[in-house]
């Protein structure tokens, strides 16, 4: 049975739009990326030309895009700072909303989203695409079979070498809140914790460093960075104790003198196994009083979510979403998650600028 059409739109067509949602929707035969807007019309143009229908609408004022009664899905690709007032405007117009991470720059705003969301009735979910990797899928069965037992430590990883992002506004902390703790950290503790299955924390510790962002002439991936722009902190570390014990360390940072390099990834131990994404996939336990480490083949089968096909993290995240709108289904990222994901890097930045644990809920 084939989908009914939806007629989407894309508010910021920038470095992500681009990267992954404007690809990802346009494979989507049932998906009509129907209006592009962006405070730079002549991307929004552009993105209109590439992906959008004949008849694509471009704006510059997102607020113009939201009269437009067809639409029924929008995708928020902003600076973080929008986030919020993007996405409330959104929902509030009888949009379902897919905002590209983080949640929010603040808390406060993410429990705005929140509850515009279940004021509204409409779908809101949060661009996690990490979620959707074969080596996730995988693991969340594995902790949902019970084969790690109570996950009481792990960490969530997120760590460059020499990768700060040097264009847009990823340097700028008015525009997003933070560096690569809300960056790329957001991801690894939004996997960690989905894995846990645990969204009750109790306190959080945290240490922000601004040690190489002033360097001149640095290697990077993307070209040197201008210091003078480089606003944000360059790594960022946080220790949360959870409500039931459990402990989450997270690591994050775009520019650390290690080779223990790894993004959007996950270690758990549990009281019956553990697994790690650092090496691959590695799940490992004991059996019949002995160690063991296994690595699950994920290229071949074998796992009830393998299709056959190649699937990309990006395109099944855009798919599932989409279906989700169509079958009135819960989406993959529930807002409540996300909330709590942006509460504990707030809570670690404002430890880090305090000198003292930030207890929730006091």
């Amino acid at each position: 049975m084939s989908e009914r059409e939806i007629k989407v739109a894309i508010i910021g067509c920038g470095g992500i739009a681009n990267g992954k949602h404007m690809p990802s929707l346009h494979k989507l035969s049932h998906v009509k990326l129907v209006a592009f807007c962006d405070l730079i019309e002549e991307r929004a143009v552009k993105a209109a030309k590439q992906y959008g229908v004949p008849d694509a609408k471009v704006y510059t004022d997102y607020r113009e895009l939201l009269k437009d009664r067809d639409i029924e899905v929008v995708h928020v690709c902003t600076p973080n700072r929008s986030h919020a007032e993007i996405s409330i405007a959104a929902l509030e117009a009888g949009k379902h909303v897919m905002c590209e991470k983080p949640m929010a720059k603040t808390a406060a705003d993410a429990r705005r989203m929140l509850d515009a969301c279940r004021r509204t009735g409409k779908k809101l979910t949060i661009g996690y695409q990490g979620r959707q990797r074969p080596d996730s899928q995988y693991l969340k069965k594995v902790c949902e079979e019970g084969t790690l037992g109570e996950i009481y430590f792990a960490k969530a990883h997120a760590i460059r070498r020499r990768a700060v992002p040097t264009w847009g506004v990823f340097l700028n902390e008015f525009e997003q809140g933070g560096g690569p703790l809300i960056d790329i950290g957001t991801h690894a503790l939004d996997l960690t914790l989905w894995m846990m299955d645990n969204y009750k924390p109790k306190y959080a510790v945290g240490s922000t460093y601004h040690k190489l962002a002033d360097h001149k002439n640095a290697a990077n991936a993307w070209g040197p960075w201008d210091p003078e722009k480089f606003t944000v902190e360059d790594s960022a570390f946080g220790f949360v104790v959870m409500e039931n014990g459990a402990t989450v360390i997270l690591e994050s940072s775009w520019a650390l003198n290690t080779l223990q390099v790894g993004e959007s990834r996950t270690t758990l131990c549990g009281t019956e196994g553990g697994a790690d994404m650092q090496d691959g996939l590695r799940i490992n336990g004991e059996k019949f009083g002995k160690l063991y480490t296994t690595r699950p083949d994920l290229q071949t089968g074998g796992a009830d979510f393998y299709e056959g096909h190649s699937e990309s993290e990006a395109d099944r995240e855009a798919r599932l979403w989409i279906e989700s709108v169509i079958h009135d289904r819960e989406p993959v990222v529930k807002p409540e998650q996300a909330l709590v994901v942006t509460e504990i890097l707030e809570a670690i930045y404002k430890s880090a600028k305090s000198g003292e644990p930030y207890y929730f809920n006091k």
